[in-house]
């Protein structure tokens, strides 16, 4: 096994053995309350079976456990209704500036899309890349190491012919697709409302759109004559500036359709936009964050255990197990939230 191969595995073996003891610590205080609760049932229970008078005892400090659940009941319900509050306003804007990002980011594949289509590339590399090479993705070609994709190796087996800009066509197709999976683009390309999340880290991952800004701008002098810029039609060239304008027209004001311009243009994508596309889309939105589900089952068993179950046995005069099951699931309760308070405050500060 080659030293990067074993570096990777251990890279592998390390990060889940952090997830592991990582899930451990997060299961100790359910386990440690499931003991109490359980503990309690059984001593409370035992208690009401040698003591005749125990079970009035329970029904008369029950007003107390009533009111307490109650009141912490009111309490998280009122977080509840704020957080959820908070969550609306933060993702209704977070969903405004995505928007905004993902507009750019159709501008800047719009741009791809008309270099592509356009006659700057040597004669015969579209047709090498998407006939002979049919099926091959940029990423397939920058993860060879992983051995996933035959048609990589060979690729990077040949004797190109076309002064290494076969890379730079293969990167800039890679951004006009909308999934990981896709082998060629479309047609018609597609311009989502959001971009898939796996695709955008691949960009980001693999930096797409500094293509741009190495062969027009670090290594032009070794690629000009690769790369006839002067061959994209005027109409085209006139259209692509009026789109680089709209992405951000003070970092492109005084540009014009050359070398300069789209050595920039993939230095602001690939360190400006991409970065923020990835940031916006955040974790899963369908989903209520896991505190607030942490926070919502605690609020359950807190009106369930402490209040409606108390309550039916009062009323109902169950037997004195109602009562005993109620009251230890709320000590229990109380125990699990002192002690996995902290570790809860930590991630939501930190995360």
């Amino acid at each position: 096994m080659t030293p990067t191969l074993q570096y990777i595995r251990d890279c592998s073996m390390t990060m889940k053995k952090k997830s592991v003891v990582s899930s451990f610590i997060d299961i100790v205080p359910v386990i440690l309350s499931g003991f109490v609760c359980l503990g309690l049932i059984f001593l409370l229970y035992d208690k009401s079976i040698s003591s005749p008078n125990f079970e009035q005892t329970l029904e008369a400090v029950s007003p107390i456990f009533i009111a307490i659940s109650g009141i912490v009941s009111i309490t998280i319900m009122g977080y509840l209704a704020f957080r959820a509050m908070s969550l609306k306003g933060i993702r209704a804007s977070s969903m405004s500036s995505l928007s905004e990002v993902t507009q750019k980011m159709h501008h800047f594949r719009n741009i791809l899309l008309l270099l592509l289509r356009s006659k700057m590339w040597l004669p015969g590399l579209k047709e090498y890349i998407d006939d002979e090479f049919e099926g091959l993705n940029f990423f397939e070609v920058k993860e060879f190491y992983k051995g996933k994709s035959k048609l990589a190796i060979e690729f990077l087996q040949e004797s190109h012919h076309y002064g290494d800009t076969e890379n730079l066509y293969l990167e800039m197709k890679s951004l006009l697709m909308t999934s990981t999976k896709d082998k060629n683009i479309p047609e018609n390309i597609n311009f989502p409302n959001v971009y898939n999340r796996e695709i955008v880290d691949k960009w980001l991952q693999h930096k797409c759109g500094s293509g741009l800004w190495y062969y027009f701008g670090y290594k032009f002098a070794d690629y000009k004559e690769s790369l006839d810029i002067e061959a994209v039609f005027e109409r085209h060239q006139e259209k692509i500036m009026t789109l680089a304008h709209s992405i951000d027209a003070n970092a492109f004001e005084d540009s014009s359709f050359n070398e300069v311009f789209l050595s920039r243009l993939g230095e602001y994508m690939s360190k400006e936009v991409l970065p923020k596309l990835y940031e916006l889309q955040g974790p899963d939105t369908s989903r209520l964050p896991a505190s607030l589900r942490y926070v919502y089952l605690i609020f359950l068993l807190f009106v369930f255990f402490g209040v409606l179950l108390p309550l039916l046995s009062l009323m109902l005069s169950l037997p004195a197990l109602a009562l005993i099951v109620g009251f230890s699931v709320i000590i229990s309760s109380i125990f699990f939230i002192a002690i996995s308070l902290y570790p809860f405050l930590r991630k939501e500060i930190i995360e």
